[in-house]
């Protein structure tokens, strides 16, 4: 029977089918995954097919008026991921369908750039010597031109310092050939990347490969498998090749007719990425996808991966969506890391998406990690993943020496000054800059001081619409909110007591940079932080200007404390090791221990062993002792003892209900009312309720914020819980519900 019937989802979070009946016009048009305009009420919507059928339950059905995109934008494959993805993260299916597609693809706004190409015709040599003398430039153009097999005009023009009419004269006389084609917006285009080959490989990386290519062959093979391979977790220290290993199991997989994802955390990893790939596939078309490319950048490249014009996929976490035609492998680097989390609806996590999503298309996953996260690993000792180790470095370079400062006896011998350097690392990067190395230097907080305060009175500015303190940024001569972006003056004396001596208090890269101006006035100094990213491109030359040594110190934050492979840095200095520590969290340890081994890996990349200097007040902490040794068995040990006791994730599964308002009241309400009806419906082995309590930033952006906690050891049936009673505890409408499952943070 012809399916007449289309089921859709519109672009309201309703998360709803609605059964459309298709017009005879647009049978055979409407496909699964097609995006389409249908009467919604009285006014039209626009919405995805993401099924058919022959028959409804419902016997009045209006019909589709349109068809958008001329191909669906979404395959069966991805449709079926999106709907996991609403059941799990407890979101309207809708979000996680405008999620896995980008704005620019949605909204249909931006085609293909068309421009004029030019291409050599027919010329005679006479006629070429004629022309060199009667029209010089003519006969300059046509030189440049027949170098080539073609160029866009505009750049031909360029070239030749020529203008239009010069071209035009051209083509009158059959000399060139105009045409339209298409100019692909390549965020990487025009640049030229060396080739490399194959590095050998350590026993340890050969046996890693072999893992990754076995999970590929069983995937490739074309007969029907029952079950897709294990997620191998490759745990190697910093250096120790991991992204060779990607590199040819990637190469495996197009071997294979295979293509691949490559997930890298931050967008300043990508372009230091995609040069050893582009470097490595020179045949292959890679495509990169993240939010700092243009909306025509971003249509083309996404077009491209859907036309089957591109195999290898390099991008952040929105990549784990792109729309390749046959997925053989997705390689998750990095795979620990927080960035990795989305932070609004549907909050899903790229790396357990990566993993379903290689379930569900029966592809091979690699989670690659110097600092693997407790979930991943405690999956790999439990044989969920296949786990495979690389204790050392390549070439046997050895790992950095750590060496621990304690900073309060640094502050008695500096008298209770605020000290930015220690002696120590004062020391260490005179050293490294006499002998003309590189030094990266590390903390985790942007702008000069993280407050201002009145040692008269106490006061201290505080964001109106925050439960935080406001930043000083020098630079800017503001006092801003990095929760809600708040802008503040500085004031010359204290608003409370008129004491005119207020003082900064805390420190930001800002204080940093400035603090090396000033003790190393002959030492190039760059700042990398998000308040420095002014431009997308500038993350490229930062680091290429780093790279070829035109500067001497790089200070920034977390952008700067992975993945990025600086042979010449032999210093690393951690200002404050413990920023994050004392957060009220329970992975605080965790993302301390890891910040730290991360930092630390990026010294001593090359001939010359890697020294990192690690400013700490609480220089004992577990966290700091493992860091120093570069042991992650022995923290991991550690770390999950403490979860076991009071049954914390990878033990159990977390979920984090935040019910949000304008008034504190109606929130604590909301959040209790939930507490107590889950309560009801919960039984002791399905799961366990705490709070409701305030959230520790109980208030972002003028909303109060009351946290319900839930922990489970059966998280399906949970959430199919939650999402039920949710359904049917309808929150005032000043009051938001977020629902966060496998949160990573809890402030």
């Amino acid at each position: 029977m012809t399916n007449t019937i289309a089921r859709v989802v519109v672009d309201l979070a309703l998360d709803r089918e609605f059964d459309y009946r298709i017009p005879s016009r647009l049978a055979g048009v409407v496909q699964i995954g097609s995006r389409v305009a249908v009467p919604f009420g009285r006014t039209t919507a626009q919405g995805y097919v993401v099924g058919m059928a022959a028959s409804s339950e419902h016997a009045q059905l209006k019909e589709i008026a349109e068809v958008v995109s001329k191909k669906p934008l979404l395959n069966d494959k991805i449709l079926e991921l999106t709907r996991w993805m609403g059941k799990y993260y407890c979101c309207p299916v809708e979000l996680c369908v405008k999620c896995a597609l980008p704005e620019v693809v949605r909204k249909a706004k931006i085609s293909w750039k068309e421009r004029q190409y030019v291409k050599p015709g027919n010329i005679s040599a006479e006629d070429l010597a004629k022309l060199r003398k009667r029209a010089p430039k003519q006969a300059g153009v046509l030189d440049i031109l027949q170098k080539s097999e073609g160029m866009f005009v505009f750049k031909l023009l360029k070239l030749a310092d020529a203008d239009a009419t010069t071209v035009k004269k051209l083509a009158e006389k059959d000399y060139v050939q105009l045409s339209e084609q298409v100019d692909d917006r390549d965020p990487f285009g025009g640049e030229v990347f060396l080739p490399t080959t194959p590095l050998a490989l350590t026993p340890d990386q050969q046996k890693a490969l072999d893992l990754c290519k076995a999970a590929i062959d069983q995937v490739s093979n074309s007969s029907p498998i029952t079950h897709s391979p294990s997620p191998i977790l490759i745990h190697g220290v910093t250096g120790s090749g991991k992204t060779e290993i990607y590199l040819q199991a990637i190469e495996h997989a197009l071997h294979q007719g295979r293509d691949s994802i490559v997930l890298v955390p931050e967008i300043a990893l990508t372009p230091q990425t995609v040069e050893r790939f582009r470097a490595r596939f020179q045949n292959q078309q890679i495509t990169v996808l993240h939010s700092n490319l243009s909306a025509g950048e971003r249509h083309d490249q996404w077009h491209k991966i859907r036309d089957g014009q591109s195999h290898i996929v390099i991008g952040a976490r929105s990549a784990v969506f792109a729309p390749v035609q046959a997925l053989g492998l997705i390689v998750v680097d990095e795979e620990h890391e927080t960035s990795y989390k989305q932070d609004e609806a549907p909050r899903y996590n790229a790396r357990d998406i990566a993993v379903m999503r290689a379930k569900i298309e029966r592809a091979a996953v690699v989670l690659g990690s110097a600092t693997p996260s407790l979930e991943s690993y405690y999956n790999a000792k439990r044989e969920r993943y296949t786990l495979a180790t690389l204790p050392t470095r390549v070439d046997n370079k050895k790992m950095p020496v750590i060496r621990i400062v304690d900073m309060r006896q640094e502050a008695i011998r500096q008298k209770g000054r605020n000290v930015v350097l220690s002696g120590r690392l004062r020391d260490a990067i005179q050293a490294r800059l006499d002998k003309s190395e590189q030094i990266i230097l590390f903390l985790n907080r942007r702008g000069y001081a993280t407050h201002l305060f009145c040692p008269k009175c106490g006061y201290i500015p505080k964001c109106p619409n925050c439960s935080v303190s406001l930043t000083y940024h020098r630079q800017a001569e503001r006092l801003l909110c990095h929760l809600c972006g708040f802008v503040g003056s500085v004031p010359t004396s204290c608003p409370e007591c008129r004491d005119p001596a207020i003082r900064y208090a805390g420190m930001g890269t800002e204080k940093v940079e400035s603090a090396i101006q000033h003790a190393f006035p002959k030492a190039r100094v760059q700042r990398m932080d998000s308040d420095m990213m002014t431009r997308k491109t500038l993350y490229r030359e930062i680091l290429g200007a780093f790279r070829v040594g035109k500067i001497d110190i790089l200070v920034g934050t977390q952008m700067i404390a992975k993945g990025l492979h600086f042979p010449n840095v032999t210093l690393v200095g951690i200002i404050y090791a413990d920023m994050a520590l004392h957060l009220p969290d329970f992975r605080a340890g965790e993302r301390t221990f890891q910040l730290l081994v991360q930092v630390a890996g990026r010294a001593g990349r090359g001939d010359v062993e890697g020294e990192v200097v690690v400013q700490s007040f609480t220089p004992f902490h577990a966290a700091v002792q493992y860091a120093r040794q570069h042991d992650f068995i022995g923290f991991y040990e550690s770390e999950i003892e403490f979860r076991e006791q009071l049954k914390y994730p990878p033990v159990s599964r977390l979920v984090c209900v935040t019910a949000r308002s304008r008034s504190e009241t109606k929130a604590q309400f909301y959040a209790g009312a939930l507490a107590r009806e889950l309560q009801k419906r919960l039984t002791s082995t399905l799961g366990v309720v705490a709070g409701p309590t305030a959230a520790p930033l109980a208030k972002v952006q003028n909303q109060y914020r009351f946290q319900v906690m839930l922990r489970t050891q059966h998280i399906i049936q949970f959430v199919e819980t939650l999402t039920r009673v949710l359904a049917n505890l309808k929150p005032p409408d000043d009051v938001s519900v977020a629902v966060d499952v496998d949160p990573i943070s809890l402030l």
